[in-house]
């Protein structure tokens, strides 16, 4: 396997594509594909190609393509021809190729490899009541209306009059078809088990996605095709079509990737278990244009994309180390697909949260600047970036409490630049005593307000109120006086038992408003 594959990437420049169907929001599955395929283009010095494929005209949706392509740009993941971009291979969108695809119709059914079938939807449903597990194939097809049975004049005449119909491939029983593929090696199927596809239908003038597939990868020279594992069942079916159209030197390799899988139970990663859960499954948040819903993205949810596409790239391949965090170069320096899984992979997506957190830590303060800045100015705050990356120095390690799905308190670190606004919120404005909060009460003692009105005196005095001078001064006093002042002083400033360290909140508070705070919590709690 290794040297067959070794052996086309050497004699081919590598083609890969990610082919998405307009018909809504792009899953997070199919942003993993896409990543695998980006990883093995450019691993291989290939190129990566964009084409969408809109055969299917009754789930078209609108804005699902500008969706799609809104979504690779904000993941970073350039394509090198396709929609929106161009290329010599064009047009790569299969619904401005028609043409094209009547012109392959037209070859297996002179080669009689395939045939028109007359059947109306609701003979094939009668049929289906009939017979159980009914399928359209070399048993069943001789009692159908199709120009296997119907003389040359009866179809020719139902074409004349306008009669709807399909194209089928016309699939021989009792033969092992072999399906090469790089993560599940040798596949071997029986062709007795494959119903007749259809490949065209006269309604819409438009291919099936069976037949669009094979002629645009073939025109479009794809050396592999990497895909989903829920594609696998139609390998077969598309190793037959390359045989009928006498393209098998030119035909790709195929790697089926592993499943996502749900967080918990059984099954494959649906939309139900982000909501339920409480995670996007979408890169982007999604309106669906028929009935006003709003789906969440990871964009808009405080992800950062490189966060995404790490925790993405490692479920299902495992680069043969221990390291987590790579960078895109680091990806596709090690990525190899004889290296994924033939296991689905669970999508966990907590891993997914540190992630972001490693990323978040990673960045310049200033660079968590912007969508802070909107949080603040949403609440009402007015502030500078030179403030709020302070703020951001000081509590960017904090610990957040939040409550998971079934109402258990839990903890966790910042993990998105959303969380600071409930922990820094005092920063910006002065705090409301609360005598019955745990830490006030534990705190604020009899002696506390006494204390504090000498503290407040002592940093009345200071003229450079910088964290130094402040440590300086209070330090001395401290150990002068037995005094400590810490936590009533915490109490003053923050209203509850959270914070940085208090010598640099008062530094960024300003003298006057330390001494505003420190006098509004005697006032308030004696």
């Amino acid at each position: 396997m290794l040297k067959f594959l070794h052996k086309i990437m050497s004699e081919t420049k590598v083609r890969v594509r990610f082919a998405p169907s307009p018909t809504g929001p792009l899953h997070i599955g199919g942003v993993r594909t896409a990543l695998y395929n980006y990883l093995f283009a450019r691993k291989n010095n290939g190129e990566f190609i964009l084409r969408i494929e809109d055969t299917d005209s009754s789930r078209f949706v609108p804005g699902a393509e500008e969706y799609i392509i809104e979504s690779f740009k904000w993941l970073g993941l350039q394509f090198d021809e396709g929609v929106g971009i161009g290329g010599q291979y064009g047009p790569y969108r299969q619904s401005e190729r028609r043409d094209i695809y009547k012109e392959y119709v037209k070859q297996l059914l002179d080669a009689g490899k395939a045939y028109i079938a007359f059947d109306t939807p609701e003979e094939l449903d009668a049929k289906r009541k009939e017979t159980e597990n009914f399928q359209y194939d070399a048993t069943t097809r001789e009692k159908m209306r199709n120009s296997l049975v119907l003389s040359k004049e009866e179809t020719d005449s139902l074409l004349a009059e306008g009669k709807q119909y399909v194209v089928r491939f016309k699939i021989e029983p009792g033969r092992e078809i072999h399906v090469k593929d790089i993560i599940r090696g040798d596949i071997s199927v029986n062709s007795s088990i494959l119903d007749d596809k259809v490949l065209y239908k006269s309604a819409d003038e438009l291919p099936t996605y069976h037949l669009a597939n094979i002629v645009d990868d073939h025109l479009m020279k794809i050396t592999h095709v990497i895909r989903g594992e829920e594609w696998l069942p139609s390998a077969p079916l598309h190793v037959l079509l390359y045989e009928a159209f006498g393209w098998t030197d030119s035909m790709p390799q195929f790697a089926h990737l592993p499943l996502l899988l749900k967080p918990v139970g059984n099954g494959k990663l649906s939309k139900r278990d982000g909501d339920k859960l409480g995670f996007p499954v979408f890169p982007l948040e999604w309106h669906n244009p028929e009935n006003g819903d709003i789906s969440s993205g990871y964009r808009e949810k405080g992800y950062l994309p490189q966060a995404v596409i790490n925790f993405l790239a490692l479920l299902g391949w495992n680069p043969g180390n221990d390291q987590e965090l790579m960078s895109m170069e680091e990806l596709i320096n090690l990525f190899d697909l004889t290296k994924c899984s033939k296991s689905g992979a669970r999508f966990d997506y907590q891993k997914g949260i540190w992630f972001n957190q490693q990323y978040l830590l990673m960045q310049d303060n200033m660079a968590w600047v912007p969508t802070f800045d909107k949080i603040l100015r949403d609440n009402g705050i007015v502030s500078t970036p030179e403030q709020e990356a302070k703020v951001v120095e000081m509590m960017k390690t904090k610990v957040i409490e939040y409550f998971d799905n079934d109402g258990n308190k839990k903890k966790r670190n910042i993990s998105f630049v959303s969380d600071l606004w409930p922990l820094t919120k005092f920063f910006f404005v002065a705090p409301e005593y609360n005598k019955e909060d745990k830490f006030v009460a534990k705190n604020w003692k009899e002696n506390s307000a006494a204390d504090m009105q000498q503290l407040a005196k002592l940093l009345g005095t200071l003229d450079d109120f910088s964290v130094e001078n402040q440590k300086k001064h209070i330090d001395a006093w401290v150990e002068n006086t037995g005094i400590r002042p810490w936590n009533a002083w915490r109490v003053a400033l923050v209203g509850t038992g959270q914070g940085p360290d208090m010598y640099d909140l008062s530094a960024f508070l300003g003298k006057e408003e330390t001494l505003n705070r420190i006098h509004s919590a005697i006032k308030h709690l004696g």
